[in-house]
């Protein structure tokens, strides 16, 4: 067959003279494997001008480091190179004797830029062959497959390829393309789903080091440069036993420093980690709930049943939310919601009891979004993660709230009951019931009011008791949040350092709740 095809024949003349010089390269390297005493290491090579010119973002990366890393591999180096045949291949001739496993990701297909398996053979100064297996694949999936065609370049594979047939873990069928590999070069994929398949369906290539690596957290409310010194002492004085990272966090709002304690003993890192928490200020350690959401139920339903003030209200507003679970179906309420602090504490009571009262419903839960003009960057950044936070099902409109109505009963008609985080030191809602219908005149609506009781205190007490994550203008020293033509820092969290640098205490802080709507024009 190699004879009916031209042009990859000068291809493979070409990758045998320049893969003359790359092997040298790759010959005189020192490999590193389990077998030699040392640790299982691994290398990571994404190929592909699409993530250098940041046309597509890279998420292989991430999952490798975390499927190798679950496996005891330790990876050494992830690098990003271009559709270029010697660059390719001289990074694979440099990396793959330093590590136990060389992977790549991407440059596999029939177009002019899938140029990985070419490379690949040009740094072991090998040349291309047809592999009959791969060859019969090709043929069953398109037919015949003419030699001159773009789809040969998929059975196009360096002399000496292995094939690695996977088996589906879920299935425990067998994939039906097998993975490429030579010597200790791995050639995946660049789509993620069938990377991340074939890698599932492969993982035991790369296990078997007898290495676990033991990871702890530790969340510290303070600056980094204020513990930097007795983070420099801890690690000096545990060398490689542990490794400590240090990481900081300008959008958390419970923690400025997340540390990342890392260890192959299990007793190592869990005395490090003491240690950690002895020496760091007093009052500076976060116990923080990382994922509030996958707990939420537990969690609110145990506030409630605390018999403290808050449980009272959470108890409260939890009763007004089940009833209008026993009136309405699921699909025909959705929460108001703008990301806003009252609404952030009414969507995770709605969840909780959306998630209590349908234990089994796959449904998502609806959110009404009413688009505003100007609305701040934060906010929006702050919508788009509360939206893959929760899985919500948003419905987005604009306009004033009667337009924005009648809009979503021309896209959402089985809608007919919308939670609304409303208090009653709310403009225009002293005289407001837990169950409220739409005034007359306006769309048909049934408007659940389950925190027109909750204080301005009350909303910050639950969603801090709880960690729930709200927007970081908060914490900014905004009170109340609008657009921003019409909202500002209130001037009621204003302070003045002894270096007269003027600050803002964030909202929670605020110590009289009628200065609330300070921060609003």
């Amino acid at each position: 067959m190699l004879q009916a095809l031209p042009r990859l024949n000068r291809a493979v003349g070409r990758i045998r003279c320049v893969g003359a010089h790359v092997t040298r390269m790759a010959r005189n390297g020192s490999g590193s494997s389990a077998e030699d005493g040392g640790a299982v290491t691994a290398a990571i090579l994404i190929i592909g001008d699409e993530i250098l010119k940041g046309h597509t973002t890279d998420t292989n990366s991430a999952f490798l480091c975390q499927g190798l890393r679950k496996l005891g591999v330790a990876v050494q180096r992830i690098t990003v190179v271009p559709d270029v045949r010697e660059v390719i291949a001289e990074e694979v001739a440099r990396l793959s004797p330093s590590v136990t496993h060389l992977i790549t990701s991407g440059g596999i297909g029939p177009t002019h830029d899938d140029v990985t398996f070419e490379s690949v053979a040009m740094a072991f100064g090998e040349g291309l062959r047809a592999h009959p297996e791969l060859t019969r694949l090709l043929e069953k999936y398109f037919g015949e497959v003419d030699p001159k065609s773009a789809t040969i370049k998929l059975a196009m594979v360096p002399e000496s390829a292995k094939l690695n047939h996977g088996t589906d873990p879920k299935t425990g069928q067998q994939l039906r393309y097998p993975l490429v590999s030579v010597r200790n070069v791995y050639i995946f994929p660049g789509i993620p789903s069938l990377l991340e398949r074939a890698f599932d369906s492969l993982a035991h290539l790369f296990a078997g080091s007898g290495t676990t690596f033991h990871t702890r957290e530790v969340f510290v409310n303070a600056d980094e440069a204020d513990i930097a010194p007795v983070l420099s002492r801890l690690q000096a004085d545990w060398g490689k036993r542990v490794a400590l990272g240090s990481y900081p966090d300008w959008l958390s709002n419970y923690h400025r420093v997340r540390l990342v304690l890392d260890s192959d003993s299990v007793e190592e890192v869990e005395r490090a980690r003491a240690q950690v928490e002895e020496k760091l200020p007093k009052g500076s350690i976060v116990r923080l709930i990382t994922d509030p959401v996958s707990i939420v139920t537990e969690e609110v339903y145990s506030l409630s049943n605390s018999r403290s003030p808050l449980g009272e209200k959470v108890a409260a507003a939890l009763r007004t939310i089940e009833t209008a679970l026993d009136q309405y179906s699921a699909n025909e309420i959705c929460v108001g919601f703008n990301g806003g602090k009252d609404c952030t504490a009414l969507l995770h009571l709605y969840y909780a009891a959306l998630k209590r009262h349908h234990p089994d419903s796959k449904d998502r839960v609806k959110a009404l979004y009413i688009r505003i003009m100007s609305p701040f960057p934060e906010m929006e950044r702050f919508l788009q993660d509360t939206i893959k936070r929760y899985d919500l099902d948003l419905v987005s409109v604009e306009g004033s709230i009667r337009q924005a109505l009648s809009e979503v009963q021309e896209k959402r008609p089985e809608l007919r009951a919308v939670l609304m985080g409303t208090r009653r030191t709310d403009p225009y809602s002293r005289t407001l019931a837990p169950f409220s219908p739409t005034d007359q005149g306006w769309p048909d609506y049934m408007r659940v009011n389950p925190l027109l009781d909750w204080t301005y205190h009350d909303i910050w007490s639950f969603l801090r008791t709880l960690y729930v994550p709200y927007c970081i203008l908060y914490d900014k020293g905004y009170t109340s949040l609008g657009s921003m033509d019409n909202t500002f820092r209130n001037p009621s969290l204003k302070v003045v350092d002894g270096r007269g640098v003027t600050r803002y205490r964030p909202a929670y802080q605020l110590e009289k709740e009628e200065e609330e709507r300070n921060s609003r024009a």
